[in-house]
């Protein structure tokens, strides 16, 4: 399906930058996440706290990646309010 949407909007608005777009599968397993509100140039201040609940229960993050599930369009959306859910995989 990814693939399919890509190739379409390649057509449409065609940019080189496309071509350095990968898929893959990760599997999460366990995971801590936080809800973040606010601009995205705060986000480490959401990771620190992520980071320092993961210590307290003796966990480790895995990997150096993580997801972020946007909520609001920040078109749309006052920074101040823009929500974004931070997740990243612990062992």
């Amino acid at each position: 399906m990814f693939t399919k949407a890509l190739e379409n909007i390649k057509k449409k608005k065609p940019d080189a930058l496309y071509d350095e777009i990968s898929f893959r599968k990760i599997e999460e397993g366990k995971s801590i996440q936080i809800l973040h509100v606010g601009s995205y140039d705060d986000e480490p201040k959401s990771f620190e706290q992520m980071d320092e609940f993961a210590r307290k229960l003796d966990l480790t993050r895995i990997g150096d990646f993580h997801k972020e599930i946007f909520l609001s369009n920040k078109n749309m959306t006052s920074e101040e309010k823009q929500k974004t859910i931070l997740r990243y995989s612990l062992k």
